[in-house]
């Protein structure tokens, strides 16, 4: 009788541990997890089956597997490598995740994912549900740290979080299952932020192994990235909450070989561009600030009486006015809306600060002495810059105490 036996006494006892396994689909091959006892994958002419409890019950285990007799088996670094007979080769390399997945997982859950190495480029296993074949190419292993969990049903007013912290318990960024709802596409912009999936059951998401998106101003065309530089290897932990529940566990980062970078060297790196990040936020955030109260002071300025007791203030609040027109030009320009716009309008100061991260981000992490020597040169430019905005701040402050002296309102940030 086709299918599968075991015995404890040869030639006395037999049991036959097929459940599940279809009568025509002969079994050629079946090898046990070397990790976990009693996960068993078997190949048949009928594809690939598993089973968890040592072969009392089989599963099909097909996935993207076309339906195809399995010749052979081997797991081989935690990878299921899988023979065909017509179809070629075929790799799971997600072992981990089957090794701590249970048959029926219905409760919240955050697996360990697989460790994960530094490396560049894009692979189609990137996206939340990768199809992990194409047609025309090759498909190459996730470039990031691929994390599954599990979900029970949950509401549309539930907020699904991911927080990532390094070894120092610094937090390297937080997702969310809730898009910003301030975000909107303008020419240069930013990428969206990511958004966790909450469908019940399992669900997959790839970190890229990223730091936060770098503040942009809105409107505003830099033909530069925003995105966060990459983190260095190491061990940071994941933090999954929705509502009063949390899972914990490590993510495992390690370096490329192939780049011959030290720890140190990975270090300073990280360092520098964390700092580069936080200084081109802080300054974004700062143009837009100054820019929105700008626009309220100017509205403030046309609807003021033409009572002549306010003459004084408006002489004040106009020469204002004029001394951020020309901070905000200083630090950005605001008529390049798209790609080249900038042979006519030369870009400023951020975008200049901009470029020098870009350009100090590197495939191979590593920092190089013009990069240090132009930041000292922008630093400087900054100081002075930030002084000016601190001066405009300070005026501002003065002039919103004489506004409400008046009767007419402050200025305030929205």
């Amino acid at each position: 009788t086709p299918g599968l036996y075991k015995t404890t006494d040869y030639g006395k006892t037999w049991t036959k541990i097929n459940n599940g396994i279809p009568n025509n689909a002969f079994t050629r091959v079946v090898r046990e997890d070397e990790v976990r006892k009693d996960l068993l994958f078997a190949g048949t002419e009928l594809g690939l089956f598993i089973s968890w409890d040592g072969g009392k019950q089989w599963n099909p285990f097909q996935l993207n597997l076309p339906i195809v007799p399995i010749t052979d088996l081997k797991i081989h670094k935690g990878d299921l490598i899988a023979a065909t007979s017509g179809r070629s080769f075929w790799i799971l390399d997600d072992l981990g995740l089957i090794r701590q997945h249970k048959k029926e997982q219905t409760d919240f859950a955050l697996y360990q994912p697989e460790d994960a190495y530094m490396v560049n480029g894009y692979s189609g296993m990137n996206a939340a549900n990768p199809g992990g074949t194409s047609r025309n190419a090759g498909v190459n292993p996730a470039t990031g740290v691929v994390i599954y969990y599990n979900l029970p049903t949950t509401k549309a007013t539930d907020l699904l979080q991911l927080e990532i912290k390094d070894a120092g318990g610094n937090i390297i960024r937080t997702i969310t299952s809730k898009a910003d709802s301030t975000y909107f596409y303008y020419d240069g912009a930013p990428s969206p932020d990511p958004v966790l999936s909450k469908q019940k059951g399992l669900n997959r998401f790839v970190w890229d192994m990223r730091y936060s998106t770098m503040a942009a101003i809105p409107n505003v065309y830099i033909e530069s990235s925003y995105a966060g530089h990459k983190i260095a290897p190491g061990t940071y932990t994941l933090t999954l909450k929705l509502g009063d529940q949390q899972q914990t566990t490590k993510a495992i980062v390690l370096p490329n070989p192939l780049y011959g970078i030290d720890a140190a060297t990975y270090t300073e790196y990280d360092k520098l561009m964390t700092t580069m990040e936080k200084d081109v936020t802080a300054m974004h955030q700062l143009v837009n600030s100054l820019y929105k109260k700008r626009l309220q002071l100017e509205d403030l300025l046309k609807s003021l009486s033409a009572d002549t007791k306010l003459d004084a203030i408006r002489k004040e609040a106009t020469a204002l006015v004029q001394q951020m027109k020309a901070w905000d030009e200083d630090m950005i320009q605001r008529k390049s809306k798209a790609y080249d716009d900038v042979e006519n309008f030369p870009n400023k100061f951020t975008a200049n600060y901009l470029f020098l991260i870009n350009q100090t981000e590197s495939d191979i992490p590593r920092v190089n002495q013009p990069n240090l020597d132009l930041k000292k040169q922008l630093d400087a430019e900054w100081a002075v810059l930030k002084q000016r905005a601190t001066e405009i701040e300070t005026k501002l402050s003065a002039l919103n105490k004489k506004l409400m002296e008046a009767g007419v309102g402050p200025v305030w940030k929205k």
